[in-house]
C-alpha cells in the first residue's frame, strides 16, 4: 500500500471511473472502500455504477463529514484501495445482539482459518449508528472470537441521528446493518479519548440498550440536569437539550478508573436519556468535561502507543476516525488537534471521516469496547 492507494476525489463520474480503471489495471483482484459525506449520499450510484462495470467489490459507508489534511470536508469522497479484496460481508437488518454476534462470527471464523498471518488480522466493522446495542454486540462477539483478531470499527450515519441508509455495496444501500471485513495483513488501529475521570460517581440503576431510564433510582434526566447545573452552571431543559447535552457526556467508569464515553443525544417523555452506545444497568457513571486542547494528553498518548505498537506508522497515510461529539466539545480546536496528530505520527496524509462512535482498544490485542468522543487511528498499510 502507498500514498496513491488512498485518494480524495470529487464525486464526478469520469474522475471516479478513471481512477478505478487505473487501479484495476494494476490490481485485477482489488476491492475498494469508500467513505462518503452525508451531503453527497445522493451521488453514491455513480460510484456503484463504475464498480459494477469494472467488477470491483465495493465496501462503502456514509458519515457526517470527511477528514483531510485541511480539516473537514462535506463534498467528494475518500477511496481506499484494497490490493486484493478481503473476506467481507454486508449484514442487513441486524437481529438481536446475541444473534448478530453469532452471525458475524460464523462469517469470520472460516476465513480466519485461511489467513496467512493470523497474528496480523483485523476485523474491521462499520455499523449503522441507529442500532442501539453495538457495545453489547462487540462484547458478545468477543465471546466467540476472543483474541484471534484485532478489533476496530466505527458507526456511520447522519449527525442528526435520524435514520438514513448509510451502508452500501456495488448494488444496494441499506440501513440497520453492518459491514464486516477481515483484513489479514493489517496490524489494526488504536483508540484514545483523553477524558479524565472525575470523583463524583452516580449509578445507572435502570437501563435498556442505549437508554438510561433512571440514575440513582430517579428519572435519569432529572439527575443529569441537576448534575450539569451544579458542576457546569448550565441549566438544561427539554428545549435546549440537543444544543448543550453533547458538551457534557457521561462516562462508564471501569475498574481501572478509566472511562468509556457515552454522549447523550435525546430525552424521552418519561425522563430517560438516549445515548450513543448502550449502557448496562447498574453501571457506575461520571459526568465528563473535555479538557481544553492545551491540557489534553490525547494526541500525545495515542501517538506514543502507535509508535510503540505500530512502529511503521510514520511515512504512511493515517486512516483515522474522529468522533462527531469530540468535534463539538473542542470546537475550533479540532483542526489544531488534527494538525498535531499528523505531525506527531509522521503520517504522509490524514484520511478518514467524522464518526458516530468508535470500536477498539487502547492497545493492540486489547479488549474491544464501543466508545464515543474518541480518535481511532492506524496506518493504512494494507
Amino acid at each position: 500500500m502507498d500514498d496513491n492507494a488512498i485518494e480524495y476525489i470529487p464525486f464526478e463520474e469520469a474522475v471516479i471511473h478513471d481512477l478505478l480503471q487505473c487501479w484495476h489495471n494494476q490490481y485485477p483482484l482489488m476491492g475498494v472502500m469508500a467513505l462518503v459525506p452525508e451531503a453527497e449520499h445522493q451521488h453514491i450510484p455513480l460510484l456503484q455504477s463504475s464498480c459494477q462495470q469494472l467488477g470491483i467489490p465495493l465496501t462503502g459507508a456514509v458519515f457526517p463529514a470527511l477528514v483531510t489534511d485541511d480539516g473537514w470536508r462535506n463534498n467528494g469522497c475518500w477511496l481506499l484501495r484494497l490490493n486484493q479484496q478481503p473476506p467481507s460481508h454486508l449484514f442487513e437488518n441486524i437481529p438481536d445482539r446475541a444473534d448478530a454476534a453469532h452471525d458475524i462470527a460464523s462469517q469470520v471464523e472460516p476465513a480466519l482459518e485461511l489467513a496467512d498471518d493470523a497474528e496480523k488480522t483485523t476485523l474491521f466493522m462499520i455499523f449503522d449508528s441507529m442500532l442501539p446495542d453495538v457495545g453489547t454486540i462487540i462484547e458478545n462477539l468477543y465471546l466467540h472470537l476472543a483474541d484471534s483478531v484485532h478489533y476496530a470499527g466505527v458507526n456511520a450515519g447522519s449527525e442528526t441521528f435520524q435514520p438514513m441508509p448509510c451502508l452500501f455495496d456495488a448494488t444496494k444501500i441499506i440501513s440497520n446493518g453492518a459491514w464486516c471485513l477481515l483484513l489479514p495483513a493489517w496490524a489494526g488501529m488504536l483508540l484514545e479519548h483523553g477524558y479524565p475521570a472525575p470523583d463524583k460517581v452516580i449509578s445507572a440503576t435502570s437501563a435498556e440498550g442505549n437508554r438510561i431510564i433512571s440514575i440513582d433510582w430517579q428519572p435519569a434526566f432529572d439527575v443529569y440536569k441537576q448534575l450539569v447545573l451544579e458542576e457546569c452552571g448550565v441549566a438544561l431543559s427539554a428545549d435546549n437539550f440537543y444544543q448543550y447535552a453533547s458538551y457534557f457526556p457521561l462516562g462508564i467508569l471501569q475498574a481501572n478508573n478509566e472511562v468509556v464515553v457515552r454522549i447523550p443525544v435525546a430525552i424521552h417523555s418519561d425522563g430517560s436519556i438516549v445515548c450513543v452506545g448502550d449502557v448496562p444497568a447498574n453501571t457506575s457513571l461520571v459526568l465528563l468535561r473535555a479538557p481544553p486542547l492545551n491540557e489534553s494528553q490525547c494526541v500525545t498518548q495515542i501517538c506514543h502507543r502507535l509508535q510503540t505498537d505500530l512502529p511503521e506508522i510514520s511515512g504512511w497515510p493515517l486512516l483515522m476516525f474522529y468522533c462527531a461529539g469530540r468535534r463539538i466539545h473542542l470546537d475550533g480546536d479540532t483542526l489544531k488537534e488534527l494538525t498535531n496528530l499528523k505531525s506527531c505520527t509522521g503520517a504522509t496524509k490524514l484520511a478518514g471521516a467524522l464518526s458516530l462512535g468508535e470500536i477498539g482498544s487502547r492497545r493492540i490485542w486489547g479488549y474491544p469496547m464501543f466508545h464515543s468522543a474518541a480518535l481511532l487511528c492506524g496506518s493504512w498499510k494494507y
